[in-house]
């Protein structure tokens, strides 16, 4: 088995407001193989976006703080690094992509000089080649008449191609490691279909490993070979990603699943809902933090939170966080 790029154990994360303070992320703990593409899910509030904030020293402190764990990518400890070796491992070796890309840019410079930048700081390239090497990758990203377009500011570009110079900027180095977050958000289908396969090609192409954080299941399905699926700061499941999908033992997985649109639905069928709202983390409730939601808990599931560990009859690597079985209960309710 290929070993870990990055690996992840007890990462504990914590937010403070109005004199009350919630461990939002209680102890974080998973693998990424090199060359894997993991696909991260989970409503808004599960945590996916600011564990990953916290391993690249990018949380807003206050009000977060990393409480504790350890994150080694390639033989470090991101949490352990001081910010100047965490600066020159920031776009070199470890590239991210954020959620918005307006907000991400500069709207005051070019994106010419936007992609410039990290191949000046961190390949020791000149600026006309840094400048000549952007306007490759502009190119790359599938932007056309990139040369021109180089000397234009992120008011001129549309939603799509922001976010595919803001792709251009976190490939620039060639990291081994892509985090992408959210990356399709607000684009609309079409344009989302042409960066998942932009991201699938260079994924190819640079042989990079990828972290995939996303809301959508459909798009982790297209592009992820791992899914992992958290909840309040905790992973409910993980595994490959035809296993998860084909049989989850997750009631959550299970109502995030249901809760797409699919053919076999009757026309004006509604839709699957999960009931109910996520934890309040400033007041967490006792066991599972999802047994509040799930028809499927159990007394125990109310009390006590149940471990990560191999689900019982599927793949090797199939992991759930649950005290019930969740194929006999469907099985029973059919």
């Amino acid at each position: 088995m290929t070993a870990p790029l990055l690996g992840i154990s007890e990462l504990a994360v914590g937010f403070s407001r109005d004199g009350r303070f919630a461990r939002v992320i209680p102890g974080l703990s998973y693998e990424v193989r090199r060359g894997e593409t993991l696909g991260i899910v989970g409503e808004s509030g599960s945590g996916k976006s600011v564990h990953a904030l916290a391993l690249l020293g990018l949380l807003a402190a206050p009000p977060g703080r990393v409480l504790g764990g350890a994150a080694l990518f390639d033989g470090e400890d991101l949490l352990a690094l001081p910010e100047s070796r965490l600066r020159a491992l920031r776009g070199a070796k470890i590239g991210m992509i954020f959620q918005d890309a307006m907000a991400a840019l500069n709207p005051v410079l070019t994106v010419g000089r936007q992609i410039a930048e990290p191949l000046i700081r961190h390949k020791a390239m000149t600026r006309r080649q840094a400048w000549d090497r952007a306007g490759d990758l502009l190119a790359l990203v599938g932007i056309h008449d990139a040369s021109r377009r180089l000397a234009q500011f992120p008011h001129e570009f549309s939603g799509g191609m922001r976010q595919r110079v803001m792709i251009a900027m976190a490939i620039a180095c060639e990291p081994a490691l892509l985090i992408a977050d959210e990356p399709t958000t607000a684009l609309d289908v079409t344009v989302q279909g042409q960066i998942l396969d932009l991201m699938a090609s260079l994924r190819e192409r640079l042989g990079m490993t990828m972290v995939w954080i996303t809301h959508d299941m459909g798009v982790v399905a297209g592009i992820a070979d791992t899914v992992q699926v958290m909840y309040a700061g905790r992973i409910m499941e993980r595994g490959p990603v035809e296993a998860v999908f084909r049989s989850p033992r997750s009631a959550y997985t299970w109502g995030l699943l249901q809760s797409l649109p699919h053919g076999a639905r009757p026309p004006g069928g509604r839709l699957h809902q999960i009931p109910g709202q996520p934890p309040d983390m400033f007041n967490l409730p006792p066991g599972d933090p999802f047994a509040p939601r799930n028809r499927f808990a159990t007394p125990r599931c109310l009390r006590e939170a149940p471990p990560l560990r191999q689900a019982e009859g599927s793949v090797p690597g199939h992991l759930v966080a649950a005290w019930y079985d969740l194929p006999a209960l469907l099985a029973n309710a059919a």
